[in-house]
């Protein structure tokens, strides 16, 4: 990132970029899912939050370098920078006497940031309860337990002396170096904020805020909001929209930082934009026509998907699948609607989780307390209604199951689609399909009955 190079000089390597550090910190996360699970999604597959399974870091591509891809990469754990002064974009950036170290820790404490002026006093530090409370999550590895109530953290506090030194250095630092954008659109703030460095993204955001330019988007479309939300940094998530950043800016498709929280199962994000602004759109579209809680379904389902595929227990996958459970209930409980069709397809979260074998999910979306449940369950998209798309679950091993979850909470099977086949049509052959088909036959017998009984009552 280099804004003062001249036309007839060039660098012998082009430095990382937020392109670049994000690119190379998904290759690594995504490099140890099961190769058989398919993303159902648009989105780019989740991160894996484990250290012990990256990679090993791809050499910095520049002869005489001593610097690495490790240094640059963006963890949800423990890191801190090489010895090297390989973090050096701007002259005075902090090199091998900076050692940041930022963990994604569970407590109730963090720091909100006003907008402060150079030289002026530090932010305070406050407490704030934010408790997830998922009172109906029914699983043996659920990352909220049942009664069970978890504050997450927003980051801890800046470093006062650290945060001093990131102001003086940005209030002497010319314009162009300050306020412009490299080749891929990258402004300090965004880099800054991709390798979760707090107190220098914290200053470098007071600067571009004076001149109107801290939504400023990279190629993608992403500003720094947004990377702050790729990167999982909600401290520096966090400062950013106590300065004013747009808490609802889009990508080039569509994604708000609600999106992408929802895509790559970050609940602590989620609870940081969540509780920061009340004019968050939860039911915002992308450009696939989903809303949050639409990408947070298709991200558990990919997920779940790996693991019912996987033949030994995979812990790391059971975490993962977890926190993407909480964020659908955490969007469930600020508010987001089951009810919510897709536009594409008119696929609600219930259809998208039934569509995917994704048992777990279904479960999880029927104990919600809808006062209008049949009507939920019943929902048609293109003409078909969940317990079609059940009933078409040829061979998956959560079929029967999905059925009677369906029929227990009001699946009408007597519904007709638009080609007017009922659900029991839709069924396989063979002995399983005949015992399916025989489960609804009963199901829709016991409902004629109840229909006739209510009808002399009147």
């Amino acid at each position: 990132m280099h804004f003062d190079k001249s036309t007839k000089e060039k660098p012998c390597c082009t430095l990382p970029t937020v392109k670049k550090l994000l690119e190379q910190k998904r290759r690594r996360e995504t490099s140890s899912l099961p190769p058989s699970c398919s993303t159902a999604s648009t989105s780019p597959a989740p991160p894996q939050t484990a250290a012990s399974s990256l990679s090993p870091p791809e050499p910095f591509p520049c002869a005489g370098s001593s610097s690495s891809y490790s240094d640059m990469a963006v963890s949800f754990e423990q890191w801190t920078p090489a010895q090297e002064s390989s973090l050096s974009y701007y002259s005075g950036l902090p090199g091998s006497s900076y050692t940041p170290s930022y963990s994604h820790s569970v407590t109730s404490e963090y720091t909100h940031q006003p907008a402060v002026g150079f030289g002026d006093a530090l932010p305070q530090t406050y407490e704030c309860p934010v408790s997830v409370t998922d009172p109906t999550m029914d699983s043996s590895w659920s990352f909220l337990g049942p009664s069970q109530s978890t504050q997450l953290s927003f980051g801890s506090s800046m470093d006062p002396t650290k945060l001093q030194e990131a102001q003086i250095l940005l209030s002497e630092m010319d314009y162009s170096r300050a306020t412009g954008q490299d080749e891929d659109g990258d402004t300090i703030l965004h880099i800054y904020t991709a390798k979760g460095l707090r107190e220098y993204a914290y200053a470098a955001a007071e600067r571009l805020k004076l001149f109107n330019r801290l939504d400023a988007k990279e190629h993608k479309g992403k500003t720094a909001l947004l990377v702050a939300v790729t990167a999982d940094q909600p401290g520096i998530l966090q400062d950013l929209l106590s300065l004013g950043a747009d808490i609802n800016a889009c990508d080039f498709k569509g994604q708000t930082a609600l999106h992408l929280a929802a895509h790559y199962g970050l609940p602590g994000i989620l609870q940081a934009i969540l509780s920061s602004r009340p004019d968050v759109k939860l039911e915002a579209r992308n450009f696939e026509g989903m809303t949050p809680l639409h990408c947070a379904a298709i991200s558990h389902s990919t997920i779940m998907k790996a693991f019912y595929s996987s033949a030994l227990a995979d812990v790391s996958l059971q975490n993962k699948a977890a926190a993407r459970l909480s964020c659908v209930q955490i969007l469930l409980n600020a508010g987001a609607s089951p009810l919510s069709q897709e536009i594409k397809s008119n696929k609600t979260v219930l259809h998208l989780a039934v569509k995917e074998g994704n048992v777990d999910l279904v479960q999880h979306l029927l104990k919600i307390p809808l006062p209008n449940m049949k009507d939920f369950v019943n929902l048609k998209a293109h003409g078909h209604t969940a317990l079609h798309m059940a009933a078409g679950l040829h061979g998956n091993p959560h079929q029967a199951e999905i059925l009677r979850q369906l029929l227990s909470r009001g699946a009408d099977p007597s519904i007709r689609n638009l080609e007017n086949d009922q659900p029991a049509h839709l069924l396989q052959s063979g002995h399983q399909g005949e015992q399916l088909k025989l489960m609804l036959k009963k199901r829709s017998a016991s409902s004629r009955r109840r229909n006739v009984s209510l009808q002399d009552q009147e």
